[in-house]
């Protein structure tokens, strides 16, 4: 993993337990395999690794003679896993599920402020310095039987799905690899992207990033969003084309909660920094602060089952990749 990393992410215990079933060498955090002690890593037979870990290709595998399992304790693996792990049938178990549910936690909340229209109520409030009446301004608003539309079935996805379902709003999804009788039992109705754009007040886009997802959202579809509309996107930049998003909420036709954007650090002379529609955050929905320690806790449940010849909970497959974050 990175540097430094280990220090805060094996923290408030886990270290212990970490040690209570494997033997650990935590007194050097590797972030290059090919400057790596070679002894240790002919004698590795896991690797534990999270954010900034270094590529496993064939050349580095040679390395690692023992290796048979990658316990990632983050989301995705594709930055560091490649095929030449799957070729040597190294197992590979992943928090994914454990970073899915800050994300899904962060846009119930973006979802239910975006339709209470929360964040134009407090800067009018701030400018007027007096109690408003919010008839005139925000009769239309409110969380009873809007439409939410949701893009993509993922574990986030999906996790967004079981939060909504205790309120009043009425649930669109697409996902091409879900049927109808599965988005129904998932609590949603099940439409085509350019009808979920059409009918949605509030899009939340949970796809992953794949070359035909690129621009998903392109200035066509960006265009049938209706008029006062809320686009979140807690996914990849790359899933929106920014600069089609950026002209319609420039007019003020929509509204944004964007917590990723392509590219990942807007110009500093973006109007998305200043336009009083759109909430820009810096890919905070994921785990962050303490919430990085249920990802922890999860990976080191990985390894004590490894330990005890059982398989993983959260194991990820080759095929998985092709269509997953």
């Amino acid at each position: 993993m990175g540097a430094g990393i280990h220090r805060r992410l094996l923290a408030e215990g886990a270290l212990e337990r970490l040690h209570s079933v494997a033997r650990v060498d935590t007194a050097t955090a590797v972030t290059d395999l090919t400057t790596a002690d070679a002894r240790q890593l002919a004698e590795t037979e896991i690797l534990f690794t999270h954010w900034g870990a270094p590529e496993l290709t064939e050349e580095t595998l040679h390395r690692l003679p023992r290796l048979r399992a990658v316990v990632h304790a983050a989301g995705s693996v594709k930055h560091h896993v490649t095929d030449a792990v799957w070729r040597r049938g190294i197992a590979v178990s992943s928090a994914a599920a454990a970073n899915a549910v800050p994300v899904a936690e962060f846009t119930l909340a973006a979802i239910l402020f975006a339709n209470k229209r929360v964040l134009d109520v407090a800067r009018l409030y701030a400018t007027t310095r007096t109690r408003p009446d919010l008839l005139p301004y925000y009769s239309g608003h409110g969380n009873y039987r809007r439409t939410v539309g949701v893009v993509g079935a993922s574990r986030i996805g999906r996790r967004v799905l079981d939060l909504l379902r205790p309120h009043d709003l009425d649930v669109l999804l697409y996902d091409p690899y879900v049927d109808a009788s599965q988005a129904r039992a998932l609590g949603a109705e099940p439409v085509g992207l350019d009808e979920l754009a059409r009918r949605s007040d509030v899009v939340s886009v949970h796809a992953p990033q794949l070359p035909e997802t690129r621009h998903m959202f392109d200035a066509r579809r960006i265009a049938r969003l209706k008029d006062g509309a809320t686009l979140i996107n807690t996914a990849r930049g790359s899933l929106v084309d920014t600069d089609a998003l950026t002209e319609h909420l420039v007019r003020g036709r929509i509204h944004a909660v964007l917590d990723v954007t392509e590219p990942d650090l807007p110009p500093a002379d973006s109007p998305l920094y200043t336009l009083a529609n759109v909430l820009l955050t810096p890919h905070i929905a994921g785990s962050l602060g303490n919430e990085l320690h249920r990802m922890t806790d999860w990976a080191v449940d990985e390894v004590a089952r490894y330990a005890q010849g059982l398989p993983f909970a959260h194991q990820v497959g080759s095929e998985e990749l092709s269509r997953s974050a």
